[in-house]
């Protein structure tokens, strides 16, 4: 446990030159287009409503895009991550784009002390951040320490039911591998290789992860003081995350079971409120 965050973070640093060099993570469109903004936040869009001239920080911000769509979109944007190159691309792209976002390094659950408590309108997770911690309490009363009386949680994660699944070991079954519920020992993957397009070959690849199931999520938010305003699951994903079982769909590039896709609560959208 205690060398989960090396161990993990070792991971995360030697894959920013290839996410940032990939193009799944259309940089290039960030460039060339000012009003572009990435498909994850895009496809929330209805439920994240106007922004405009909150102040906003984003956990776990990796090299940093879904945070600039959000800072495109009116937010006055901060950005943390516990991987320093992560955190040098993001700030380094921003000022490019000529975006007011500003980026720090640290451990999530180091936020409050290095952001300030209650300084935020919105706090904003994307999709794969809750599995890199262990203890969903902790993080909830983070974001409820970040967030000023009556400021927003938005995120958008991998359902629990999605991370407890394995769809690989036996030709055409998907069967129920992981834990759902948190456990207090990590789940240990020694595994080559990134979520994006790339060539490149790791060196580090032992990563320790954690799943949260949804009641766990909604009671520690609740314990923190929050009030839940909104959840809603969704039947697809921003990334083939079982591979040979999903087929993808063209408008938000989302992935979703080819047979039955209705079974499957692949991503959810929770919002919440910090009471008074």
């Amino acid at each position: 446990m205690d060398d989960y965050r090396a161990l993990n973070r070792a991971s995360w640093d030697e894959r920013v030159p290839a996410h940032a060099a990939s193009p799944d993570y259309k940089l290039a469109q960030y460039e060339q287009d000012p009003n572009f903004i990435g498909d994850v936040v895009r496809f929330d869009l209805p439920r994240l409503g106007d922004i405009s001239g909150l102040r906003g920080v984003h956990l776990q911000c990796h090299i940093g895009t879904d945070t600039i769509s959000l800072a495109r979109l009116g937010a006055r944007m901060s950005g943390l991550d516990f991987s320093g190159p992560a955190i040098d691309q993001a700030q380094s792209f921003a000022d490019r784009l000529g975006l007011e976002v500003d980026f720090h390094q640290a451990d999530v659950y180091d936020a409050v002390a290095v952001l300030g408590e209650a300084s935020y309108d919105l706090v904003f997770t994307g999709i794969g951040a809750l599995c890199w911690i262990p203890s969903i309490e902790r993080w909830a009363r983070t974001v409820a320490g970040l967030l000023k009386p009556g400021g927003r949680l938005f995120i958008r994660e991998g359902h629990p039911m999605l991370w407890a699944l394995e769809g690989s070991k036996h030709p055409g079954l998907i069967t129920l591998g992981y834990p759902y519920f948190e456990t207090e020992a990590p789940m240990v993957w020694d595994e080559g290789g990134t979520y994006v397009e790339t060539d490149v070959e790791f060196t580090n690849n032992l990563t320790h992860e954690w799943n949260h199931g949804l009641g766990e999520l909604v009671t520690a938010l609740m314990n923190a003081g929050m009030e839940i305003t909104g959840l809603t699951e969704h039947d697809s994903a921003p990334w083939e995350a079982l591979p040979g079982h999903m087929s993808q769909e063209p408008e938000f590039g989302e992935w979703r079971l080819t047979e039955n896709p209705e079974r499957l609560p692949a991503t959810y959208t929770l919002q919440a409120i910090r009471r008074s």
